[in-house]
């Protein structure tokens, strides 16, 4: 396939089906709330971290 300056595209298989999609293709933008999840996860994955980080820092020192 060529592109609009007249150069060959590389195409590469998107899955083992055989289906392909263009390189320049732009996958859908996230919805504004899945962001917001993905954040909310993300907070809270790092306080439960910290939180069993302070937990064994709290066992060792009463060896």
């Amino acid at each position: 396939m060529r592109g609009a300056s007249g150069e060959r595209q590389r195409r590469e298989p998107s899955a083992p089906g055989g289906v392909f999609l263009d390189s320049s293709e732009n996958p859908p933008p996230l919805h504004p709330r899945e962001l917001t999840m993905a954040d909310l996860v993300f907070v809270t994955a790092t306080i439960a971290v910290f939180a069993l980080v302070a937990l064994i820092a709290k066992g060792v020192a009463k060896l």
